[in-house]
């Protein structure tokens, strides 16, 4: 009787070895990642700051660290994406040379509170306070936790210099001067102080560039 087996196709290869599959998924998901990322890193739009940007000074920074500390990253994020409904509620949309000093940046689409991109300058300093004290003091359905704590916590002078130089190591302009002078601009300010001079911040140098534009 004739041997009537057919030699097993490229494509049965592959879906019959499971250590074939794997390789050629993972060559396939870097090329992919090579693709996509890496010319990111010399577009202009993505690696030059939008006029007018400028990095955070040492209370800021010190407020953007407990803001990603206390997790409020994970209920707002700091993408306003170009898309009617969110340009209407939130405001411009976001351009990556906006974070350029950010590192790690904070975009993201998880969103159980109103994004903050374009929070700073929206609200004064006192409703921030009021807010992250106890949020159902300003808005009675909110589900966000309180967080009294930061009142008595105090920003550690000590930690900033070296936070400003590890930033200048990434690429971001400090100079000897700020670095130096980091620790004093931070003392006697509580942690409060520090969150909220990082939400006035957001969103304000690209709303600088287009009031100056019109």
């Amino acid at each position: 009787m004739a041997n009537t087996h057919k030699p097993a196709s490229g494509h049965e290869k592959i879906e019959t070895s499971n250590f074939l599959m794997i390789v050629l998924v993972l060559l396939t998901v870097i090329w992919g990642g090579i693709v996509e990322i890496v010319p990111l890193f010399f577009q202009r739009s993505t690696t030059q700051p939008v006029e007018g940007l400028k990095p955070y000074t040492s209370l800021q920074l010190a407020g953007r660290d407990v803001y990603i500390r206390e997790g409020c990253y994970n209920c707002h994020s700091q993408m306003i994406r170009p898309f009617r409904a969110e340009t209407l509620r939130y405001g411009d949309y976001s351009k990556a040379g906006e974070f350029v000093y950010d590192h790690p940046f904070q975009w993201g689409s998880k969103r159980t509170g109103p994004d903050l991109h374009r929070v700073g300058g929206k609200y004064s300093d006192d409703w921030h306070r009021i807010h992250l004290n106890n949020p159902r003091d300003l808005v009675p359905e909110s589900n966000m936790p309180a967080y009294p704590w930061l009142n008595t916590a105090m920003v550690n002078p000590a930690d900033m210099a070296p936070k400003l130089k590890a930033l200048r190591v990434v690429g971001v302009p400090y100079s000897d001067d700020e670095i130096a002078k980091a620790g004093d601009e931070v003392k006697g300010k509580s942690e409060m102080d520090a969150v909220v001079a990082y939400l006035q911040v957001m969103g304000t140098a690209a709303a600088a560039a287009a009031a100056a534009s019109k």
